[in-house]
């Protein structure tokens, strides 16, 4: 019986997030007494909006990955290790020994934390559980232990549920999105990062004046400063850095613009679709708690309907190749996950209410911190791919998104305990910024 409900899952996974989302939504939202019609639309909307998001970070993926790889052999980057990004990742964590298990581990956890009132945050983002399965995944082939894989999953899973709660009053302020809140994904866990940055920028007489945002850039620059235009300018000027003539890099320019316009649009639709779920669920928990302040775990992809999230995107493609460079003893070469490196400062931009100039600095620290990681975790990845039969050979694979995850990296040391200076080192940077970033209010730096 378990193994026909692990493949009926599986099969269900494996037709991507387009499909096993509104699936879920719409199974959920007649659960919570939706009306059968209201919740098919539901989950049509937000199918739709992910088959719209999916197209935007494919074209991404398929202009800006090529120009980033000639960018970094124009320039002579002599990094070895190809970082094969979340597309890679992912069909990892879901094809590892505790992929089938990892869905409903993160929904019990859920449950419990609700029922003792230790989370205000409903997941509903079940494709995202990934990243809770990868962590699984690594613990476990470094282990041989399945329950320190299963430990994996429940414990990422507790973690990025407060880090909802935390998020939430950001999404909301910042973003406008009532409600909801972001859980998932690199850009949430290194959020704390931002934080205290956001503390120390505040202390320093004249820099914490610095404020440019996409605004004011508009108001000063006038059409110049449209998003529609920093995105044509941002995507040509990337195609003459990768050594693109006239012909590659106006293209390539056109098509940031058309994603600075089109993704806001997209994203609209995801967050129309999820607004029955979310009314529904307010009502339900505030009958049974008397309390209105649940929220609902989304995509971090949806922040990307933000101008400054995406502009701060385009930006940190060259620079996360020149961080690349200055990393000590780095060997990987970032790749699959340059296209959507706004994802990793997306939580970021709402922390630094847009402004430019902290998210440059903030997001700086932020992908250091990434890539040190990811080039410790070559081994581990390599070592996860072949276990689950997605490589053979001697090649070795590293991934900024999760592979580059601190709570990823700490979670597995604890069992590990591989080079430990580096362990410690970067234990010690990670948990003060958690700690700062609770003690300031929860997370309100």
């Amino acid at each position: 019986m378990l193994d026909i409900l692990a493949n009926g899952m599986q099969y269900i996974i494996d037709m991507g997030a387009s499909v096993m989302l509104p699936i879920v939504i719409a199974i959920i939202c007649i659960c919570m007494r939706i009306k059968v019609g209201k919740a098919v639309q539901s989950g049509l909307m937000i199918g739709v909006g992910f088959v719209g998001l999916t197209l935007l970070i494919n074209m991404m993926s398929d202009e800006l990955g090529p120009a980033a790889k000639s960018m970094s052999e124009r320039f002579g980057l002599t990094l070895s290790v190809v970082d094969i990004g979340w597309p890679g990742a992912s069909p990892m964590a879901w094809a590892s020994g505790v992929g089938a298990v990892s869905i409903p581990v993160a929904i019990l956890v859920n449950v419990v934390m609700l029922m003792f009132k230790m989370t205000k945050t409903v997941n509903i983002d079940v494709w995202n559980i990934w990243h809770m399965a990868f962590t699984g995944a690594i613990a476990y082939t470094l282990t041989g232990n399945l329950w320190i894989g299963i430990l994996g999953v429940a414990v990422h899973a507790a973690i990025t549920y407060k880090l909802g709660d935390l998020w939430a009053p950001y999404i909301q302020e910042y973003f406008g999105l009532e409600g909801l809140t972001v859980l998932h994904g690199s850009g949430a866990v290194t959020a704390p990062i931002a934080c205290v940055i956001d503390g120390v920028i505040d202390k320093i007489p004249l820099i914490r004046k610095i404020n440019i945002t996409a605004d004011t850039i508009q108001e000063k620059a006038g059409i110049l400063g449209q998003p529609i235009v920093i995105g044509g300018v941002l995507g040509t000027v990337v195609g003459f850095l990768a050594g693109y003539g006239v012909q590659e890099a106006l293209p390539l320019g056109i098509k940031m613009s058309a994603v600075m316009v089109l993704m806001p649009k997209v994203v609209s639709c995801i967050t129309d679709g999820l607004l029955p779920l979310s009314e529904r669920a307010k009502e339900i928990f505030a009958k049974k708690s008397k309390d209105t302040g649940f929220y609902i775990g989304i995509d971090t992809a949806v922040l990307l309907q933000d101008s400054q999230v995406i502009t701060a995107g385009l930006l940190f493609i060259p620079l996360t190749l020149v961080i690349a460079v200055i990393v000590p003893g780095n060997r990987v070469l970032p790749f699959g996950d340059l296209a959507t490196i706004g994802l990793f400062t997306a939580v970021a931009v709402a922390v630094h209410k847009g402004n430019l100039f902290r998210i440059l600095l903030s997001g700086s620290a932020i992908m250091y911190l990434t890539i040190w990681i990811a080039n410790e975790t070559i081994p581990w990845l390599t070592n996860l791919a072949k276990a689950t039969g997605m490589m053979d050979g001697e090649n070795l694979i590293a991934a900024l998104d999760q592979g580059g995850s601190p709570l990823t990296y700490v979670f597995a040391q604890i069992f590990v305990r591989d080079n430990m200076t580096g362990s410690i080192l970067i234990m010690l940077i990670y948990g003060i910024c958690i700690g700062y970033m609770i003690v300031r209010k929860k997370g309100k730096c």
